[in-house]
């Protein structure tokens, strides 16, 4: 029955993907070398603890990893208005005059934004907030007012000609994820950004990819493990807690993916050992395989995966990973594209079979949160006895913590 998923999905108990995370646990600032973290592995039942610096033995060769490029940007402002008020702005979304993300930072004078708005109760409708910006010795005016108060979408406008990207880095600092409960710091900057960091336009970081160094790198080419790199622009919805008792009722937030024709290849020569860095890397790898079902079912050419697309399809309807990749390979080629943008709402928890991804490499996630009902989707209810492991090995948790690398349960 095509509605055994659902019964299955509502009959999820949220209660059981919590676990007592104590404060002190929690990594509020890095390693000072970043690949020294710890690093669980879990294989075949089977549990061991290394550190970060043996992840290339770790891997089998054939291994293609796949890293989230995408670059933090100083995302959160704070406007002082007459009256004495605080306004805080986190940035989420571009809304216009370009909904792609690498468009919008280059868009000059104005811009709206979907925005997460603090004290909006001190902020009215028709208010305008001004603030002068001091740079490159010369003063840039920015004013932010409402293109629709409703939705929160904030227009922000400045009278010199230079790119958001460039106001944006004057104006904003680095959004902590809240859990973390301190103030942003200057060393933030480089710390909460992946040595790799390319395409600006996270709100948050790609954490499991903050162990990686040079060091790292030159180790995996020296085994022969490949590395191919997406865009996944993360969104504050990743910190989103879960509210409801029936999970699929949770509204996953939307993120935009960006894969070039090149990474597709690389995909389709070793999609039988792809471990992607990251769940952002994993969900944007799974929604990819998801697009080219869309294609080879000739449903849409529009990349956009909604949260519950892959549950209702039974296995004879779906194509292989091969097939799949190879119909997004084709369109793009037909369609004369160099690169897809996309976006996913994709919800994976138990229950989901992984169509591309062989493993994972990733850090330890809130209790009760989406990231943990991936995680127990990979390697089923054994997630609990890994996170109990890594509390009694003392390891460190959240975005600044520790790592793991984590192969599917055989089916």
């Amino acid at each position: 029955m095509k509605n055994d998923w659902l019964e299955k999905a509502e009959s999820i108990q949220l209660e059981a993907y919590f676990y007592d995370l104590p404060d002190e646990r929690i990594a509020r600032y890095p390693l000072q070398n970043r690949d020294e973290s710890k690093l669980l592995i879990y294989k075949d039942e089977k549990i061991s603890h290394q550190h970060f610096t043996d992840l290339p033995a770790a891997l089998p060769s054939g291994t293609l990893l796949v890293f989230n490029d995408t670059k933090v940007i100083p995302a959160r402002a704070y406007f002082q208005k007459d009256t004495g008020a605080t306004i805080e702005i986190l940035l989420l979304h571009p809304e216009s005059p370009s909904r792609v993300i690498s468009e919008a930072m280059i868009v000059k004078h104005s811009c709206v934004w979907e925005c997460m708005i603090g004290n909006k109760k001190r902020w009215k409708r028709n208010d305008t907030l001004t603030t002068v910006l001091e740079m490159n010795s010369r003063q840039v005016i920015l004013k932010v007012d409402y293109a629709d108060y409703e939705k929160n979408h904030v227009r922000l406008s400045w009278d010199k000609d230079l790119v958001f990207l460039e106001i944006v880095q004057a104006l904003g600092e680095i959004p902590l994820p809240p859990y973390l409960n301190r103030e942003t710091e200057e060393a933030d900057k480089q710390t909460y950004q992946t040595v790799y960091a390319n395409h600006d336009g996270a709100v948050a970081a790609p954490t499991a990819g903050l162990h990686f160094t040079e060091r790292i790198f030159q180790q995996l080419e020296g085994k022969g493990i490949q590395k191919s790199f997406l865009t996944l622009h993360v969104g504050a919805g990743t910190f989103q807690p879960i509210k409801v008792s029936s999970v699929t009722e949770h509204r996953m937030h939307s993120e935009q993916i960006v894969f070039t024709r090149k990474v597709i290849g690389e995909l389709l020569e070793n999609r039988n050992m792809i471990v992607p860095v990251g769940t952002t890397s994993m969900r944007s790898l799974e929604s990819l395989y998801w697009f080219g079902v869309k294609l080879y079912r000739s449903e849409t050419a529009e990349f956009h995966i909604e949260k519950l697309y892959p549950y209702p399809f039974d296995e004879h309807e779906l194509p292989s990973a091969k097939e799949s990749l190879q119909a997004i390979a084709d369109y793009m080629d037909s369609s004369k594209l160099d690169f897809l943008v996309g976006e996913t709402e994709i919800f994976i928890f138990p229950g989901y079979q992984f169509r591309l991804c062989k493993g994972l490499i990733t850090n330890y996630h809130q209790p009760g949160s989406t990231l943990i009902l991936l995680v127990a989707a990979l390697v089923g209810e054994r997630w609990k006895g890994i996170y109990s492991e890594a509390m009694d090995n003392g390891y460190r948790f959240l975005s600044y913590g520790d790592s793991s690398l984590l192969w599917a349960q055989q089916s």
